[in-house]
Order: C-alpha cells, then sequence, then structure tokens
C-alpha cells in the first residue's frame, strides 16, 4: 500500500477536499492497479442479460435444426464475457444486478471476478453522428446532472464492492471529437462538455479494485499517423484536469474498437487502410502508445473483438453501422497473443444490439435486439466458437 506521508500532498489533498470523493478506502491505493495486468488470474463476469437475449438466438437456430451453431451461441451464452453498458440515470440500478449476479458466480468459482462496465451518459453523446444520443443536454443544465446525478452514484454503488473488480470503460467515442471533429459545430460546444465531464468522473472513480479505460475510438478514427499525438495531448489533458480535483487521480489506460469492426491482426490489409500505420488495432495499440508515453500516461489497451467486419465486407473505414458480413472474434482473454501494450481482447459490445436504423435494412434502433445479426456474428465468427452441449 501506498503510505501517503508527503506533507505537499497531504496540504494539496486538503485544500481539495471538497472536490474529492469521500470514500474512506481511496487513500489505499494499491500500486499494482497501474503496473499489473488487473485482467490477468482473474475470472470474468458473464453478463446474465445478454445470456437471456441469446436464448432467443439458440431456439432460431434450433427451428433450423441447426445444432453446431445453437450450440456455438451457448458458448458465447454461458462462458463469454461482455461489459454492462450504464447509458442513463434509470440504469444504474444495473450495477446493483450486475455486482449481485458477479459475486454469485465467485462464489460458485471461487475465483476473484472482474467486472467489465461501460459509463456513458455524457451531456450532448454522440455530437457528430446521432444515432446514439443520450438523455443529458448541456444547455439543459446537463453537466451538473451528469456529475452529481449519474457519476456520483456511479461511483458510490462501484465503491460498495471492494470484493469486485471492475473495469470500466470511459464515454464510448467522445474525446476523438475533440482530435478530428472541432469543425462541427455541435461538436465544438460539446467537446469542452466531454474534457470536463471525463475528468470528474477519473476524480470520482479512483478505487485500488477499479481500473479505468479512456477510450480512444479506433484505428480507422484516430490512428492516422498525425492525429496519434493530438489523441495523446487529449487525454493528457483530461487527466490533469481530473488531478486538479483529485491529486491521485489516474488511469489504467485505453479502450479500443468499441462498437467497430476492426480485427486484431488483420489477416488482409484492406486497401482503405493505405498509409496508415494503424491498419488493424494491434498496430494502433502499438503507434499510439509512444505518444501517450510520451505525455506521461500509462500505455496500456484493451481492444473489443465483439464483432469483426469480414475482409472486403466494407468499402471505406466509415462504414459503423450494422456491417455485413460480420462474425464474433477473437474470445476475451488476456494471453495468446504478441503485444506487450495490450491487457487484454474484451467484448464490450454485446453483438446483437443494433447500431441503428442503417446498414441493414430492417435494422431496429440502435441498442435493439436485432437476432438475425447475432445469428451471422456466431456462424461467421473467426475463430470459429467452439460448441457447448446441454
Amino acid at each position: 500500500m501506498v503510505q501517503l506521508t508527503s506533507l505537499a500532498l497531504l496540504t494539496a489533498i486538503a485544500a481539495t477536499t471538497s472536490a474529492i470523493p469521500t470514500y474512506p478506502h481511496i487513500f489505499a491505493r494499491d500500486e499494482t492497479n497501474t503496473t499489473v495486468n488487473p485482467w490477468a488470474g482473474k475470472e470474468r463476469f458473464v453478463v446474465k442479460s445478454f445470456g437471456d437475449k441469446l436464448d432467443q438466438t439458440i431456439e432460431a437456430f434450433n427451428s433450423k435444426n441447426d445444432a453446431l451453431n445453437a450450440a456455438r451461441t451457448r458458448t458465447v451464452q454461458k462462458k463469454v464475457s461482455t461489459f454492462t453498458w450504464i447509458t442513463t440515470r434509470a440504469l444504474l440500478p444495473d450495477i446493483t444486478k450486475t455486482i449481485e449476479q458477479a459475486r454469485a458466480q465467485a462464489q460458485e468459482s471461487g475465483k476473484r471476478v472482474i467486472v467489465g462496465l461501460v459509463l456513458y451518459n455524457l451531456p450532448d453523446r454522440d455530437c457528430s453522428a446521432g444515432e446514439s444520443a443520450g438523455e443529458l443536454d448541456s444547455k439543459k443544465d446537463g453537466l451538473r446532472i451528469y456529475k452529481e446525478e449519474f457519476v456520483d452514484e456511479y461511483a458510490r454503488l462501484v465503491s460498495e464492492a471492494d470484493d469486485l473488480d471492475f473495469a470500466i470503460v470511459l464515454e464510448p467515442d467522445s474525446l476523438g471529437n475533440a482530435v478530428t471533429n472541432l469543425g462541427v459545430p455541435f461538436c465544438a460546444e460539446a467537446v469542452p462538455v466531454y474534457e470536463e465531464g471525463i475528468a470528474y468522473a477519473i476524480s470520482k472513480l479512483q478505487f485500488p479494485n477499479v481500473h479505468l479505460y479512456i477510450d480512444a475510438a479506433h484505428g480507422g478514427w484516430l490512428g492516422w499517423a498525425d492525429n496519434l499525438k493530438p489523441t495523446a495531448q487529449i487525454f493528457a489533458k483530461v487527466v490533469e484536469m481530473a488531478k486538479k480535483l483529485n491529486p491521485l487521480a489516474k488511469i489504467r489506460g485505453y479502450s479500443t474498437n468499441v462498437s467497430n469492426y476492426n480485427p486484431f491482426n488483420a489477416k488482409v490489409r484492406e486497401n482503405y487502410t493505405e498509409w496508415s500505420p494503424s491498419w488493424d488495432e494491434s498496430n494502433y495499440a502499438s503507434s499510439l502508445a509512444p505518444y501517450v508515453l510520451e505525455e506521461g500516461l500509462p500505455a496500456h489497451f484493451i481492444i473489443d473483438q465483439g464483432r469483426v467486419a469480414a475482409p472486403g465486407a466494407r468499402e471505406e473505414w466509415g462504414e459503423w453501422c450494422n456491417v455485413s458480413p460480420a462474425g464474433f472474434g477473437l474470445t476475451p482473454s488476456d494471453t495468446g497473443y504478441n503485444n506487450t501494450y495490450v491487457d487484454s481482447i474484451v467484448w464490450i459490445k454485446p453483438g446483437g444490439e443494433s447500431d441503428g436504423r442503417c446498414g441493414l435494412e430492417g435494422a431496429p434502433a440502435a441498442g435493439a435486439w436485432f437476432d438475425e445479426y447475432v445469428q451471422m456474428l456466431v456462424k461467421e465468427a473467426d475463430p470459429p466458437l467452439e460448441p457447448t452441449y446441454e
């Protein structure tokens, strides 16, 4: 444990007491929080609500006498960890439900469990797209509501479960707008709100068992050579803002490819990746890492492989909505690949939840279940999923 004996640090803490979370164990920081891979040696929480939705997929395969793909779907249902998305104030109780279920899994397995959560409710969310616009408006007191009614409660709930570990992804597809979309008037107004909101969340979520990953979009967005340094600088700015609220503020690293379709290691280099050093997500992590290190930040990544586009499925990188054909990618693991910057392969976006009414005819609204799509993800999985027979 870190012993806080520095008079200077104590003075700084005293000066900012009102801004620091009041949870007593915040000061018992474990240095392994940023020096040891938090995924190593832990069991991953298998989200029950996602598994329940897959009952429909299993039934659909069985109705076609496709026992193999039904069994492959059962593997996802019973064995593959995904993340729980907390996207509105009304969904905050899902953290409590998740904690209860994760504790039950830990009791059954006898192992410490790590739980994946997404914190996703910034005011003016999704400023450059609009398919995932949120509940809060910065012009209607949204930032205060975000801090006091969303982040504070989020932190309180997580703080009460120090028997579990949490990997929390902070605000997918937000800070990338600070690098590339300031020419969009709505984004130009939203970015300062994003920066302040994420900094506040970082300052509030400083617990030994919580591992924070700022979202870093994906290689097709921020991985171009000219975008790497500005991306690192934005992350450094936000972390520094967090430190002004809480001198102990730190992050574990970054999440990439959340809700996108890029492979971890591309088998085929697509034409639209020409001239990019980040033609797949492993190369994106390796390309961005030196720049975040230069800014004094850690260089640890988790890479979403919950959905991966088949080679040739996209004509350009900007195709992001219900891409077809696509399949489940590498299953979650902290081993088995050769990139020391990567903490883990993860499935952050639950496969089967629609990206929006786009991409494929008949696609439902963003977040709605799209069973035909998840059937494709099972059949097109690369590598093929192992079957689990009842």
